[in-house]
């Protein structure tokens, strides 16, 4: 791979971290995200130096310098955001001007304000309208630049830009930097505040859900981790009501563990107690982050816990299955849940396993390694670079299946968020479900992704209509 394309990359993995809210190295904070975006030599690149004060983007009089979204740390006025520069946009373009345009509507669908830049000695063109459309689609912020506004004569020109209905032109001269403060005072009004002073804030406790049928164990879970009786433990089924929260110290770290009802049926089944009882139960299940499922080893496998599982695998929450009550397996029931785990659970096979005895500590040593594992896939991030030249290897390898006489293909990918981790992927049609079936289990063949769901949005282009 060449060093430009490891820059691309680079520069694409940035816009994105950036663009999500994550936290940036330098800054310590979230910051707001500007896409510049226009058709193709409208002076885009120039701008973007301009505010940001300095020569970043590369700018040539020749269209199409500019081609991936190339994101710049910026300020003005003491506020801080990012600047994503934008190759030309243009919705009728193909081939390669296609690629290019769909990356700036990627750059808009990621950010927070957006920057229309216009030529004012061109004027409004067809493509310009088309790109209006689409920015009053995406819900977003505009503001409209007037650019190449050199003299008096040309402001009147700019004026004429209001028929667009995008508001006031700012008119502007992106290389002599004629009304540039005008145009940053706006884009700060459509901006969202960031932080003017970022303070590191200490992580809370990792905060552990167990969860599970009723009489499984959970509560003498806790009280073996908690080292006392925390919690009431009795052979009744449903002794939990109520989630119990505890600051337990395991590994020389503090962990918050929340003990919680048995779930014995969907909660639009329960009635009395047992429905609030499941209420909190799944409100204690949001405020975690990962989520211990017990499973009594010694019977058979339910349909409950199942749907247990299940629903914390919908819920986005890390996962590790925990069967507890070892002490009362023997060779044949071995051997049946070796059967029943390979049938039912064979979709959970990146979930974290682990065979304790709650009631004599058996093995409980062994919960820590197994929620740092599911944590670290929960909150694994890729970078765009790596994570679209993976897709290319993927599609080229194995395409996806011709239906119709068509042909589904991934133009882009992208990780939006982390915990749970969500991928977004641009195509030129629906995919199937075993297509994307088959895409989550590459990823986490490839990149990991232990004890964690997986996401997966597809947004299939669309259709233009041919002037």
């Amino acid at each position: 791979m060449s060093s430009d394309t490891n820059r691309s990359a680079s520069n694409d993995s940035q816009a994105f971290e950036s663009a999500d809210g994550v936290d940036d190295e330098a800054t310590g904070g979230p910051v707001p995200v500007l896409a510049v975006v226009g058709r193709p030599n409208v002076g885009k690149s120039t701008l973007v130096n301009r505010i940001l004060g300095r020569r970043e983007a590369v700018v040539e009089d020749v269209p199409g310098v500019t081609r991936d979204r190339v994101p710049y740390d910026a300020i003005w006025n003491g506020r801080r955001f990012t600047v994503v520069d934008t190759g030309g946009w243009d919705p009728e373009a193909r081939g390669l001007a296609e690629q290019i345009s769909l990356q700036a509507e990627i750059a808009v669908g990621l950010a927070d304000a957006v920057l229309f830049v216009v030529d004012t000695a061109v004027g409004i063109t067809d493509t310009d309208e088309t790109v209006v459309k689409i920015l009053r689609r995406s819900g977003k912020p505009v503001v409209l630049a007037a650019n190449k506004v050199d003299d008096q004569r040309a402001e009147s020109e700019a004026a004429l830009l209001w028929n667009l209905g995008l508001g006031e032109p700012y008119a502007v001269s992106a290389l002599h930097g004629r009304g540039s403060g005008d145009l940053l005072d706006a884009v700060l009004e459509a901006l969202p505040e960031a932080p003017d002073q970022v303070f590191d804030a200490p992580r809370g406790p990792r905060r552990i859900a167990i969860v599970g049928k009723p009489n499984v164990g959970k509560s003498s879970l806790l009280n073996r981790l908690a080292g006392q009786n925390r919690v009431v433990v009795d052979d009744v089924a449903g002794t939990t009501v109520d989630p119990v929260d505890e600051l337990i110290q395991l590994g020389g770290r503090t962990w918050q563990f929340i003990d919680t009802a048995g779930i014995r049926r969907r909660v639009k089944e329960a009635s009395g107690h047992e429905f609030y009882a499941s209420l909190r139960t799944a409100g204690a299940m949001e405020r975690a982050e990962v989520a211990v499922v017990v499973i009594d080893a010694s019977q058979p496998l339910s349909e409950q816990d199942q749907r247990i599982i299940t629903s914390v695998e919908e819920s986005g929450r890390a996962i590790v299955i925990a069967f507890n009550k070892w002490d009362k397996m023997d060779e044949e029931r071995r051997h049946y849940l070796d059967r029943e785990i390979e049938r039912d659970l064979v979709r959970l096979q990146w979930a974290p396993r682990i065979n304790v005895t709650a009631l004599t500590g058996w093995h409980v040593d062994r919960l820590v390694p197994a929620l740092d594992r599911a944590l670290a896939g929960w909150e694994t991030r890729v970078p765009t670079g790596e994570l679209n030249a993976f897709f290319g290897r993927l599609v080229a390898a194995n395409p996806h299946p011709v239906r119709s006489g068509k042909q589904s293909r991934i133009l882009f990918a992208t990780q939006p968020t982390v915990a749970p981790p969500k991928f977004v992927l641009f195509t030129t049609g629906a995919l199937e479900a075993a297509y994307t079936r088959f895409i989550e289990r590459r990823l986490r063949e490839e990149f990991g992704f232990v004890g964690t769901p997986i996401h997966l949005a597809v947004k299939p282009r669309e259709k233009r209509q041919r002037r």
